[in-house]
């Protein structure tokens, strides 16, 4: 199977750079020549006692992860409860799981730095509006059939999730947002659009992680992120994702067919 990660043409839709605005990152580390300076004894006491104090907060977390996993799992078995409530108490339990595993993940930091792996975007996206749209009254929808590219499974769903409940915000209980995936120039391109108050408004609602982190894990993928207006009169967020190999060569059949 190809596994070049290179998008065809090598470029990005509208120009857009690798992890931003300003091109490829510039290297740290010693790979740049840049050797940091042994720590003293007082600043490793520090980082010890902060990794001390990391594990102590990942247990108590993880204790009431397991807490509420269990409330959660009664409640859906629970005899007196309706289909309505049992419902609920399974999406509960779903983003419990989702939690735990958020929190596994960074037990295990920092992954070691490698080639992104495969990954099912209409899978993460369907995942992430199906976790959203039941807790809030915005019209939430998405528009993806079956698409690969290179990226970090977990990164590429904190961004999109933060993202996707940013534009849920921004469009308001009555509002619409529409998350849309395609490949273009080989690039998987995820598109979230609301009908809210426009590009100043996404500019600045970036959000939860915020725009710098955002920028950030996209890059770690080998991609990025933009903002502009959007065809709802809205805001607009583009990922930026590099496609596999053979979504792309779909991609070109189907462009040579129109």
């Amino acid at each position: 199977m190809d596994q070049e990660r290179t998008p065809a043409g090598g470029g990005r839709p509208d120009g857009e750079a690798t992890g931003g605005t300003t091109g490829r990152p510039e290297a740290v580390g010693p790979a740049a020549g840049r050797v940091p300076a042994p720590r003293t004894a007082a600043a490793r006491r520090r980082a010890a006692a902060a990794d001390a104090g990391r594990r102590q907060l990942s247990h108590d977390i993880h204790h009431q992860i397991g807490t509420i996993s269990l409330l959660a799992t009664l409640l859906g078995e629970a005899a007196d409860v309706g289909p309505h409530s049992r419902a609920r108490a399974g999406l509960i339990l779903r983003e419990v799981e989702r939690l735990d595993r958020l929190q596994r993940a960074y037990d295990d930091c920092p992954p070691a730095e490698g080639p992104a792996a495969p990954v099912r975007l209409d899978l993460v996206a369907a995942e992430v509006v199906e976790a959203i749209a039941p807790a809030t009254t915005t019209r939430v929808r998405v528009r993806a059939r079956e698409l690969t590219a290179y990226a970090d499974r977990l990164a590429y769903w904190r961004v999109l999730r933060n993202v996707v409940q940013n534009a849920v915000r921004a469009a308001g209980p009555r509002g619409l947002v529409e998350v849309t995936l395609a490949v273009e120039d080989g690039w998987a391109v995820t598109r979230v659009d609301d009908d809210g108050p426009g590009l100043n408004a996404a500019a600045a609602r970036t959000g939860g992680l915020g725009l710098s982190i955002v920028r950030d894990l996209t890059a770690g993928w080998g991609g990025g992120v933009r903002i502009e207006s959007g065809p709802l009169g809205g805001g607009r967020v583009v990922l930026l994702t590099p496609a596999h190999a053979a979504a792309a060569r779909e991609n070109n059949r189907e462009g040579a067919v129109r």
